[in-house]
């Protein structure tokens, strides 16, 4: 007699065992159940024929833990047929995600800020050895705990003692952010208020992005510029002639700018995409200097010691022309591209260029520099006449 996964009264009576049992849905579409060993909800397995290997191809489809029980046999079964037209179709099974570690490093490949993240606050911690089908929302909320906890590294004098302050509520949401998109991308939220609403424990603190309204204007610019030590310089006028972040700047090399069209390869940023954008003479005048006798794979903008700045580095010499230059002492790197995207606003470029020219979304441009593109676009209705 056939065996029926969909009624539940016939899975409880199954023996724990390590093979699965399996249901035949249709020619080379298997679906599988395997009993959990502590009586908890047990694993679905689907199992599809592949006409190019001619071998069947296995992935686990998790225990659906957060559905009734009379309910997971549809889930599974939806799952395990829209696989078989996958591989039906010539798409590919990829590799069985088993943890949250796991789905992470999937998540993160060709996404370098992502996968920074995960380095320091999933991969080391208990978080990344926990099963996705057993993930609950008691698990994430320790993590999240364990993080908020965490200390954020101001600096390190010459003596190696550490300089830490609370970690900010930004900078939270943005490693929960992180987690989140990575979870969401293999899992399906949990049933609202119970233990399986995984995504519950990663709810953005509200209010945590405060809009950046400390700027620089062209002269203040100019005179941090001056008073900037001549290491430190072409990397400090590169911040202030272009919208970039200061480790996608850090992250160029010689073989990323072209001479002969003035344009420029981003590769290292934020969402991990490179993009090309055309540079106003004199930041390609700047980056032509820079590339001079240089191997493409070498940093433009090179220190003494012939390694690329990044953030340990260069916040030591902007915080010493910052004080030179009498300015106001919390301006910082990332406050030059803020300036820098805020002039580009008021001059009228579309928000969506800026957008492109600057690595963010047309979103992200609206929320935070919207109103100055009101403002604008007001100044110049002012100068229309009948």
């Amino acid at each position: 007699m056939a065996l029926d996964l969909s009624k539940v009264g016939e899975r409880e009576k199954l023996k724990v065992r390590r093979e699965p049992h399996w249901q035949r849905l249709r020619a080379g579409c298997f679906l599988g159940y395997r009993p959990s060993k502590r009586g908890g909800p047990g694993t679905w397995i689907a199992r599809i024929y592949d006409e190019d290997t001619r071998s069947y191809r296995p992935k686990s489809l998790g225990d659906f833990g957060e559905l009734p029980g009379n309910a997971r046999f549809a889930a599974a079964k939806k799952e395990a047929e829209a696989l078989a037209e996958l591989v039906e179709a010539g798409g590919e099974i990829r590799a069985k995600v088993e943890t949250v570690a796991g789905a992470c490093r999937s998540y993160a490949e060709g996404r370098p800020e992502a996968e920074s993240r995960f380095k320091r606050y999933v991969y080391d911690d208990p978080i990344g050895k926990v099963k996705l089908e057993k993930l609950r929302r008691r698990h994430l909320a320790d993590w999240r705990k364990r993080l908020e906890d965490k200390p954020a590294l101001v600096s390190r004098n010459k003596g190696k003692e550490k300089r830490t302050r609370p970690r900010a509520p930004s900078t939270i949401n943005r490693d929960m952010a992180s987690v989140r998109a990575a979870l969401t991308k293999v899992m399906s939220p949990g049933t609202p208020n119970s233990e399986a609403a995984w995504q519950e424990a990663l709810k953005a603190i509200p209010n945590a992005n405060g809009r950046r309204t400390l700027y620089l204007d062209r002269e203040q610019r100019r005179k941090l510029v001056g008073a900037t030590d001549s290491e430190a310089r072409p990397f400090v006028r590169a911040l202030c002639l272009l919208p970039l972040r200061p480790g996608a700047l850090a992250g160029l090399t010689a073989g990323d700018f072209d001479k002969r069209t003035s344009e420029l390869t981003i590769g290292k940023d934020k969402n991990g995409k490179p993009r090309r954008i055309q540079l106003p003479t004199e930041a390609a005048e700047l980056l032509a200097k820079q590339a001079e006798n240089k191997l493409p794979a070498a940093p433009l903008f090179m220190r003494p010691n012939g390694k690329a700045w990044d953030k340990e580095t260069w916040k030591k010499p902007i915080a010493a022309a910052v004080r030179s230059a009498d300015l106001p002492k919390d301006a910082t790197a990332y406050t030059l591209r803020h300036s820098t995207i805020t002039d580009l606003v008021r001059s009228g470029l579309p928000l969506l260029t800026i957008a492109q020219i600057s690595g963010t979304s047309a979103e992200m441009i609206e929320r935070h520099y919207g109103h100055l593109a009101s403002a604008a676009a007001l100044v110049a209705l002012a100068t229309l006449s009948l």
